[in-house]
């Protein structure tokens, strides 16, 4: 799914979603496409799912953003500072 897709299927809800297709350029994470492994009342909730899938499976690229606090790179995808470059 595209960003933009997400934010009207969840709003305002936590979220915990897997990168499919991804870039890197200037220390921002392009992510163009996204899956959306499951969504949450809280962030507490979130972060405790993100934690767990991550010691399974360190490979994945997953995320946790929360609509408000993201901000669209363009129309189709959502760009995240790269915390391993900055």
């Amino acid at each position: 799914m595209l960003w933009q897709e997400i934010r009207q299927h969840y709003p305002e809800q936590w979220l915990l979603v897997e990168a499919l297709t991804a870039t890197t350029d200037a220390n921002k994470r392009i992510v163009d496409q996204l899956a959306v492994v499951d969504s949450f009342g809280n962030s507490t909730q979130a972060l405790e799912q993100y934690s767990e899938l991550h010691k399974q499976s360190p490979d994945r690229e997953l995320y946790v953003p929360h609509k408000p606090r993201t901000t669209g790179h363009n129309r189709e995808a959502v760009a995240w500072h790269c915390a391993s470059e900055v």
